[in-house]
């Protein structure tokens, strides 16, 4: 009973260290591409390209419901790889406080995934890798605190993502009307990222009174009109428009042949582009 008490304690010591280890050599890895992205000589290159469009069978199929959707495009595994055949694909997420950004990547990425997550001062770093159609994909995504002490993260969350989600709670009006000024202070360090207008908890949304709803949806649809980006509604609580977002943006990225449905109905999860 000793020895097997000892070996449970060493077991549990390992995988301390180990889980050190990872997030070390996650730090390390932020820090080097910070010093790239800062050097006048040097830029990461981006490693993605156009996928096959041949048929392939994933090991597991991402599914998302709303009212009995099912629209798998991806298969997953673990993120932290470091395989030179892994392409890495850098994406920001920019909003106020308090708007279930974190809640979301966190819906996305897994729980799994969170808990070696990279925290720094006012920016959350966490990995997805994927598989899509015989390649491995990483999503890298850099979650931008909301305060203004966060501003100074602007530039290196944003330098070389392939896109940018603008984030909104939809219950708060002021939310949204604060994203133009973050759409601005984005497109000063990038100017061709994909553009998104993310609409959060939907679940609380479809509560108010439907003039209300109607208001918020006829401003944002304008302001993604003006920022020329896809408006999504979406809710991590229940799932809602979450892994269609970065479904949608693999497609865009890579020229696959999936398409999102437009949704214009109040009261549902809406969809304009």
């Amino acid at each position: 009973m000793t020895n097997l008490c000892r070996k449970i304690v060493h077991v549990n010591i390992r995988w301390k260290i180990f889980d050190k280890v990872s997030i070390f050599r996650e730090f390390f890895r932020f820090i080097w591409e910070r010093i790239l992205i800062c050097s006048t000589g040097r830029k990461p290159v981006r490693k993605y390209r156009r996928l096959s469009r041949r048929a392939a069978t994933p090991s597991m199929e991402e599914s998302e419901e709303y009212y009995g959707e099912n629209d798998p495009l991806t298969a997953t595994c673990s993120g932290y790889d470091s395989d030179s055949d892994l392409v890495t694909l850098k994406i920001s997420i920019l909003g106020d406080c308090h708007i279930g950004k974190t809640s979301f990547v966190i819906k996305y990425v897994g729980d799994e995934e969170e808990k070696r997550c990279l925290h720094m001062n006012g920016l959350n770093l966490m990995d997805k890798t994927l598989v899509v159609r015989g390649a491995r994909i990483a999503f890298r995504i850099w979650d931008v605190g909301g305060d203004h002490s966060s501003l100074d993260q602007i530039p290196i969350a944003c330098k070389d993502a392939v896109a940018i989600l603008f984030m909104f709670d939809l219950t708060s009006r002021s939310t949204l009307n604060n994203v133009i000024g973050w759409y601005s202070e984005a497109r000063k360090w990038n100017q061709t990222a994909i553009p998104i207008l993310i609409g959060t908890k939907f679940d609380d949304f479809v509560q108010l009174p439907p003039d209300i709803q109607w208001s918020v949806v006829t401003q944002a649809r304008a302001y993604a009109k003006a920022m020329k980006a896809t408006l999504f509604f979406s809710s991590a609580t229940h799932n809602i428009n979450v892994n269609k977002i970065f479904k949608f943006i693999m497609a865009k990225l890579f020229n696959l042949p999936w398409t999102v449905q437009r949704n214009l109905t109040i009261g549902e999860p809406i969809i304009d582009f």
